[in-house]
């Protein structure tokens, strides 16, 4: 298994890393580049670690005769997609403002000149959306640029998981990222099945994380105690614009309040390692825990028995299982009643 996947020298995405998180500008910018900035921006000031685009074509994406989708109101498919479209000289552009102001920017392809425009601009990592992963060819394309590549399951059964990961494998590119996933927009919450995360862990053994379409951040939060290490969430500056995706969206505010619990949930997870008390805890420690007390003043020279013992608070003495170390042994020193035995005492 591959524990870690080097993104950038800021970034590593794996095993006791934090969860990299992705703001999913996706098509958010609804056709305007300054919008797309105005997210970069936004994207930054709410703690993402990466914004992330989708370059895609109507003509390349959609026949015309798509059937509208019950949840774009069965809206013509082929022309919405073209409204939406990423005009893609932007991408440069982006890329380097993203680069300037040090987040990650990286995109889903949806085509192979989607790919080149990406792999010319030496993106350091892909995504392939859930729709897509059954386009093998698409995945290859991808994996030949031997950067990471993260893979959305949504709809998925294993065979189309193994099927794709094996692509991938084929062109030498073990760098992927499984993504658990539920294509609705937006996502019930009773049929996210967030244990996905864990077992696809361990039956593909890859790096897992969570693409989250439900409607707040309690998904997301909880994924990421079930181990995500990459977490994808779509932004937009309003909820209340008309594009497609805003509506499912996580607003400014609402990402920065997901990206600080986080943060604050990966310590409360810590490392899973029981090592003694904490330092903060050494006071505590030493004075919340028992240790071998005397009942009366003992005399130096004397021996202890059993009845001059008791274990009390605090632990600034011999522990209790220490017992038989002292049990029938002449005192060096005099101890006065109710203080504690130390080694230097035997």
């Amino acid at each position: 298994m591959i524990k870690n996947i080097k993104i950038d020298k800021r970034h590593t995405i794996g095993v006791n890393q934090p969860c990299f998180i992705i703001a999913e500008i996706g098509s958010n910018h609804d056709n305007s580049f300054s919008r797309a900035i105005k997210l970069i921006d936004e994207a930054i000031l709410a703690g993402a670690d990466a914004v992330k685009f989708q370059i895609f074509s109507a003509k390349n994406h959609y026949s015309k005769y798509t059937p509208g989708f019950k949840y774009l109101k069965k809206k013509n498919t082929y022309n919405l997609i073209k409204n939406l479209e990423i005009d893609r000289r932007w991408v440069k552009k982006l890329k380097a403002y993203c680069d300037k102001k040090k987040i990650i920017f990286f995109a889903s392809p949806c085509d192979l000149e989607a790919i080149e425009i990406l792999k010319n601009l030496n993106t350091k990592i892909y995504k392939v959306a859930s729709f897509d992963i059954t386009d093998l060819d698409l995945i290859k394309n991808i994996a030949k640029t031997q950067k990471p590549i993260i893979l959305s399951t949504g709809m998925c059964d294993e065979i189309d998981i193994k099927d794709a990961i094996n692509v991938c494998k084929k062109q030498n590119n073990k760098k992927i990222i499984l993504l658990q996933c539920t294509s609705l927009y937006p996502a019930p919450k009773r049929i996210a099945n967030l244990n996905t995360i864990q077992e696809m862990k361990k039956k593909f053994k890859l790096i897992t994380g969570y693409s989250d379409h439900t409607i707040d951040n309690d998904a997301a939060l909880i994924s990421v105690c079930l181990g995500s290490k990459v977490l994808e969430k779509h932004f937009t500056l309003s909820k209340k614009l008309k594009g497609p995706d805003h509506q499912f969206a996580s607003e400014p505010i609402e990402f920065k309040n997901m990206v600080s619990k986080i943060r604050l949930y990966e310590k409360m997870m810590g490392d899973g390692i029981k090592n003694g008390p904490n330092k903060l805890e050494l006071e505590m420690y030493k004075k919340g825990r028992r240790s071998i007390h005397v009942k009366r003043n003992i005399k130096k020279g004397e021996i202890i028995k059993i009845k001059d013992i008791i274990f009390k608070r605090p632990g600034l003495g011999l522990k209790p299982k220490e017992i038989k170390k002292i049990l029938g042994k002449k005192i060096k020193k005099s101890i006065s009643k109710d203080k504690w035995i130390t080694k230097d005492m035997i």
